[in-house]
Order: structure tokens, then C-alpha cells, then sequence
């Protein structure tokens, strides 16, 4: 820590406490058939926010979308080493964790390490950990 030239103290930084999240990222069940990333594709594909009118909302799924990358109708997520990950809806989710925890891939791993195996397979939902452990 170095001292200020002028002052011996630091500014103080504010900090704004909301009261509910500004994207909402758990999603359990699809109830409007729509998968948890249809926003996201729409924002990608057509440049339009749907039902958002908080700036806030706005601006946190601009930067959720940096992330994603749509391509022949398949959402991807970009990984920190320039892999692709398929984005799946609950539906496709539920198969994978049942597929890759007890059937061909079956050692039967704690919900962790099935969430790594899901994600080294090339699959991603926002909710994976939650959902592996839950499983498992």
C-alpha cells in the first residue's frame, strides 16, 4: 500500500445494495417452453431486449452475452481458452446428468466432480453445480 502524495487516507468507494438480483440466473423449469437462454439469443441475434425495462437488467444481459455465441440455431458459451460449450435446456440437462452419473460414463461421482465431467463433454446450463449436487 503506498500513501497518497496529499492525503493520508483513501476515498471512499460507494456501494449501491439492491434489493432483488439484477438478472435472475436460476431457472428450475422452463414454464413459458422457452429455454434460460432465449434472451440471451434474442439479444445476440436481433439486438433487442424483450421484457427487460430496468437499465440495470440492460446492462447485465449485454454482459452476459459477451460470453455466448450463436451459431445454426445452437448456442454456445465461450471458455477462457476459446472452447465451445453447447448450451442445453432443462429438458436436455435432465438426460445428461441421468446419462453421464449412471448409465454409459457410470462411476457414480459426487456432484462436483459430475459437474466438471459434464462441462469437460462440451455441455453447459447457467445452474450445473446446483443441479449436480441436487442429482447426486
Amino acid at each position: 500500500m503506498i500513501q497518497h502524495p496529499d492525503k493520508n487516507f483513501i476515498d471512499p468507494i460507494l456501494v449501491k445494495i439492491y434489493d432483488h438480483p439484477a438478472y435472475f440466473a436460476h431457472v428450475e423449469e422452463e414454464s413459458d417452453g422457452k429455454p434460460w437462454f432465449h434472451e440471451i439469443k434474442e439479444h445476440l441475434t436481433k439486438g433487442e431486449y424483450l421484457e427487460l425495462e430496468n437499465p440495470t437488467q440492460k446492462h447485465t444481459l449485454r454482459r452476459l452475452s459477451n460470453n455466448f455465441f450463436h451459431s445454426g440455431g445452437i448456442m454456445y458459451r465461450r471458455t477462457p481458452d476459446l472452447g465451445l460449450l453447447r448450451c442445453v435446456n432443462a429438458k436436455e440437462a435432465s438426460e445428461l446428468l441421468e446419462e453421464i452419473h449412471a448409465g454409459t460414463c457410470s462411476p457414480h461421482m459426487n456432484g462436483i466432480v459430475l459437474a466438471k465431467k459434464i462441462l469437460r463433454t462440451g455441455y453447459f446450463w447457467m445452474t450445473m453445480d446446483t443441479d449436480c449436487i441436487q442429482y447426486v
